[in-house]
């Protein structure tokens, strides 16, 4: 089944022949790569990269020689000086470009160097899974070459000194190959817009002139918008006005919680794919039809590590510790959660990126996200992972036929010991104490740590039903509308004090 009748420049058609499927190989050839690239820059001739590449066993080498680094370590020592406008600090020449993370937790933006040489692996990988659909059964090659509708950020990018600013994905659309720009909608025009109302009125305004087959964006955002094209235009579903479309490429968040509300937009079925986009790098996609996982990529442009998510290696805050232990592809086991370190060609040296994940099939080094480190939930060791709280809101979603597209859970006192407190978005008519109830069981069922505390420290569970706009406009009152910014799952600090404070108002 001829898919795509395009063909592929010499130059990423070689780049799209696979090494030997060996993941460890390819991932010691990344790494080289890598070192090889980088070692004449300062943190190369700092970390010896010449010793590690002259190593046996250079995978171990550099976890030996290099320290691992979160983003507050890794900026004051490195990535101030690239910002400053000083060139080959991690990287060879100057960061041209960096991606403001859309992080919820922290209140300052975080700068996250982007080269030409990260967005090309990017692209790659790209087209490796546009490619995959060959395999894919029963979908409608027609829609192929129609439309990509991409609702991200802006790419009338910020102007530093020496350097431009924005989301990733207003970065990655400005930078869109030139083949690629007659299938981009929304187009340059509205693509540059920075309100994002005015973006999503200008979307609507248009779409009756594109001809959809993909929409790709953050699920909640993406909802929102085929909403308000039905209310617009008052049609039954998405598919009257655009009959072709039948992909959404999604990532960043469990799509569960949104499915059921969302096929209700829907004329008809579509493919869902799932792809692992950060502003560090492209980490992982899915390219096999219907799996509840995603592929690492081991042989492009990044070389991970894997932190065991423990006690050991993480404080009671879940910071991880000095000198953690780090293992490689070929070290993990199937099952358990990991916290993950990337090295990439962006000048992004063993860093924790801030996601765990956990491997459902080592030989394919096939994942699955479970979290966020700073997202579990552990008031008296019930380990909460957010894995375990969209599998419970999908669960009761779909036995009590309800749409929950948003929620987000805090650990709080009471009574001298403690409880999770529950904010659940949902429109449909339910019982907030039948809900509680419902989730807690699900809970229990799912993770044995939590059922045992739910017996002794972890006195109760309370939860508010809300509605989904609420859950936007305390986004919008942040400042984090639009394009790759998430709720987050799980509320402390700061975050917590002003969602209170927020609901409070609100009443």
């Amino acid at each position: 089944m001829a898919i795509i009748d395009i063909k592929l420049p010499k130059t990423i058609a070689k780049a799209l022949r696979l090494p030997e499927n060996n993941p460890r190989r390819q991932q010691i050839n990344v790494l080289k790569k890598l070192l090889r690239k980088a070692r004449f820059t300062k943190f190369g001739q700092q970390y010896r990269f010449d010793e590690i590449l002259m190593s046996k066993h250079p995978g171990k080498k550099f976890q030996e020689l290099v320290p691992t680094f979160n983003y507050n370590s890794i900026y004051k020592n490195w990535w101030h000086k690239s910002l400053e406008g000083q060139p080959d600090v991690c990287w060879p020449g100057k960061i041209k470009y960096y991606a403001l993370s859309s992080g919820t937790s922290e209140a300052a933006s975080k700068y996250i160097p982007i080269t030409n040489d990260l967005l090309r692996g990017n692209k790659m990988v790209m087209i490796r899974q546009l490619l995959s659909l060959r395999g894919y059964e029963g979908i409608p090659v027609k829609s192929i070459g129609k439309g990509w509708l991409t609702l991200g950020g802006s790419t009338d990018l910020q102007k530093g000194s020496g350097y431009y600013a924005g989301d990733l994905s207003g970065i990655t659309q400005k930078k869109a190959p030139f083949w690629f720009q007659p299938f981009c909608k929304p187009g340059k025009k509205i693509a540059k817009q920075k309100d994002w109302n005015k973006k999503l009125e200008e979307i609507v305004n248009k779409a009756p002139q594109w001809d959809i087959g993909f929409i790709v964006g953050v699920p909640a955002w993406i909802q929102m918008l085929m909403e308000m094209v039905i209310e617009k235009y008052q049609l039954k579903t998405i598919h009257d006005m655009w009959p072709n479309l039948a992909f959404f490429v999604h990532g960043g968040v469990s799509f569960e919680p949104y499915k059921k509300g969302f096929e209700k937009l829907l004329g008809k079925p579509i493919t869902y794919i799932e792809t692992y986009l950060a502003s560090e790098g492209f980490i992982a996609y899915q390219d096999k039809q219907n799996m509840n996982c995603m592929k690492l990529v081991t042989n492009q442009h990044i070389f991970l590590e894997f932190v065991p998510f423990d006690d050991k290696n993480f404080d009671a805050d879940f910071e991880m510790v000095a000198n953690p232990t780090t293992l490689m592809i070929h070290e993990v086991e199937e099952g358990k959660d990991y916290a993950l370190l990337i090295s990439t060609t962006a000048g992004t040296w063993r860093y924790l990126i801030g996601d765990t994940v956990k491997f459902v099939n080592k030989a394919n080094s096939e994942i699955v996200i479970t979290g966020r480190t700073k997202h579990f939930l552990s008031l008296v060791g019930e380990h909460l992972s957010v894995e375990n709280m969209n599998h419970a809101i999908q669960l009761v979603s779909e036995e009590l036929n309800i749409s929950i597209p948003e929620f987000t859970v805090a650990g709080v006192p009471h009574d001298n010991f403690f409880a999770h407190h529950w904010y659940v978005a949902c429109n449909d008519k339910v019982d907030a104490t039948l809900l509680a109830q419902k989730i807690d069981n699900k809970l229990k069922e799912l993770n044995d740590d939590y059922a045992v505390e739910r017996n002794s420290a972890l006195k109760a569970v309370f939860l508010d039903v809300l509605s989904e706009e609420q859950f936007m406009d305390f986004m919008k009152h942040k400042g984090k509308i639009g394009g790759q910014h998430k709720f987050p799952r799980v509320l402390k600090g700061k975050m917590l004090d002003d969602w209170q404070q927020y609901l409070k108002k609100e009443k």
